[in-house]
């Protein structure tokens, strides 16, 4: 999954990706991060639990002090080379990487060889002690392939830029906040809560999207409303999701049961109220 420009402002809750200075994506199956030649005043910044194959595009984030990228696909450390820029880096998490290899205190002298600056490496206190010995036997770690970096053009910029927006073809494609800022604020309104103003949710196409399009950007919508709720309003939320389950239920019991009713209530958008309560009366408690 790409990480986009709208997700990062989503995430972030931000207006533009120049004030953006932390950033959680932890456990979001990430496998492209080039958004962060971007980001250059991210300062703390959570990409743990993804599939991350290369740091290259980390390389210009200058002003970042926190790195946690536990649980990612990197294959070797020379790509922690792209780090060494990084002057004000002074916490990262690498463990459970494949390219920490099975020898974790010669994994460990060779991280604070390449970056010296660090003051915690996988949630551990680096002492002075490790630092001299990882100058002495820690070995030097060289620069990754060209391969790992054909992400971007001979310009030195990632490729496929749109030139009027700034968004790449597939983030203008496959953008899952693309058209979501109704949806959500319909959402928002019915919890009780405030809508995100439109600025929240800058370049949105004029476009409508297709129908089905339309039903996965609501559902990305509420998966992210999800995660600011609390207790009460998670309960909010399951109690209208069993009513509307129930009403579901209820209709494809008309369906099948009561064609000709069927029939009227698509027809002139009317029903019986008296043979719809005893459709419901007869319907089983939805699951919890």
């Amino acid at each position: 999954m790409k990480l986009t420009r709208k997700l990062v402002l989503a995430k972030a809750k931000a207006s533009d990706l120049d004030s953006v200075k932390k950033l959680n994506c932890w456990g979001c199956n990430l496998t492209d991060i080039s958004i962060f030649t971007q980001i250059p005043h991210i300062e703390v910044l959570t990409l743990s639990v993804n599939s991350i194959l290369s740091l290259s595009s980390l390389s210009g984030c200058v002003c970042l002090s926190e790195l946690y990228l536990r649980r990612n696909l990197i294959p070797s450390l020379s790509e922690l080379s792209h780090l060494r820029p990084l002057t004000r880096l002074r916490v990262l998490w690498l463990a459970e990487n494949p390219c920490c290899g099975t020898d974790p205190s010669q994994y460990r002298l060779n991280v604070l060889r390449s970056l010296p600056h660090l003051h915690k490496l996988d949630n551990q206190v680096v002492t002075e002690e490790e630092l001299a010995l990882a100058r002495k036997e820690g070995e030097e770690i060289t620069t990754p392939p060209a391969a790992a970096q054909n992400q971007f053009s001979t310009s030195g910029q990632p490729e496929n830029i749109s030139s009027t927006n700034g968004q790449t073809e597939a983030e203008s494609e496959n953008d899952p906040l693309n058209y979501s800022m109704e949806e959500t604020n319909k959402i928002r309104e019915q919890l009780g809560m405030k809508p995100i103003p439109r600025d929240k949710f800058p370049s949105l196409s004029s476009q409508s999207p297709r129908p089905a399009a339309r039903k996965s950007h609501t559902l990305e919508a509420v998966l992210m409303l999800l995660e600011d709720l609390e207790e009460e309003e998670l309960r909010i939320v399951h109690t209208a999701t069993q009513n509307r389950q129930l009403r579901a239920h209820t209709h494809l019991k008309l369906t099948h049961t009561q064609p000709e009713l069927t029939h009227t209530l698509q027809g002139d958008r009317t029903i019986d109220t008296h043979t719809l309560t005893i459709c419901r009366e007869r319907t089983p408690d939805v699951e919890g």
